[in-house]
């Protein structure tokens, strides 16, 4: 196989496993890059959608102002374009961060990516839940934080979903952020391949981010399936 790999894809050998620039190092900062941006960005947006949810006109602390900021603030982050966001706050990524390069400062803009595109897709789960069974827990007494467990137990299935969708959207981000300075697959895929003609790097990066794209869409449909028949 080694081989094989030294023969047809000289430049992919060429880097090497292991070493500062070899592809365990773009596997792991892709890796890294998109747990911690997902756990950062998804905490938020989940906080951020079961909000809107709970202060909209039929929620159980419906605040038509708290909604409306929220709800703008969500909408205006999405609209943007990540390799836009990437550049607007850079400054405040180089203030928490210290730099605007590497694996780290990536986690600053695509943790604001994961926010708003979460958020939405948490509310709109949420939202479309069997008011009955929300109803009841009102009735039989439940707290504020009795009623957020109901929401998250009865959507717990397609909170997974979007869970995927999102994971998956954020390995391309991660690709992106990877182009302009991150590190990554990304990066190994635009600046050691396509930007010296070295096709077989190229190729080969983009391969490997596939294979986590089709890992990740299986894990989430597994677990979607396996609890939806609970």
């Amino acid at each position: 196989m080694i081989d094989w790999i030294q023969t047809h894809l000289p430049n992919v050998y060429q880097m090497g496993w292991s070493g500062t620039y070899g592809w365990q190092v773009a596997i792991t900062q892709t890796l890294y890059m998109t747990f911690w941006s997902f756990v950062v960005g998804g905490l938020l947006g989940l906080l951020g959608g079961l909000f809107l949810v709970l202060t909209s006109e039929r929620g159980v602390i419906s605040n038509r102002l708290a909604f409306n900021i929220l709800d703008k603030i969500v909408s205006v982050f999405r609209a943007l374009p990540f390799i836009i966001l990437l550049a607007l706050i850079s400054p405040v990524t180089r203030v928490i961060v210290g730099t605007t390069l590497g694996s780290k400062a990536a986690l600053v803009p695509l943790s604001l990516a994961v926010f708003p595109f979460f958020a939405r897709q948490v509310q709109v789960v949420l939202a479309e839940l069997d008011g009955g069974v929300i109803e009841a827990a009102q009735a039989s007494g439940g707290t504020l934080w009795d009623i957020i467990l109901v929401y998250l137990r009865e959507g717990l299935p397609d909170l997974i979903r979007v869970s995927t969708v999102t994971l998956i959207s954020l390995v391309g981000e991660t690709a992106m952020a990877g182009a302009i300075g991150a590190g990554g697959l990304g990066s190994v895929a635009i600046t050691k391949g396509y930007n010296y003609s070295r096709y077989d790097i190229t190729i080969t990066a983009t391969i490997l981010i596939v294979i986590l794209i089709f890992v990740i869409q299986f894990v989430g449909d597994f677990l979607t399936r396996k609890l939806s028949h609970k």
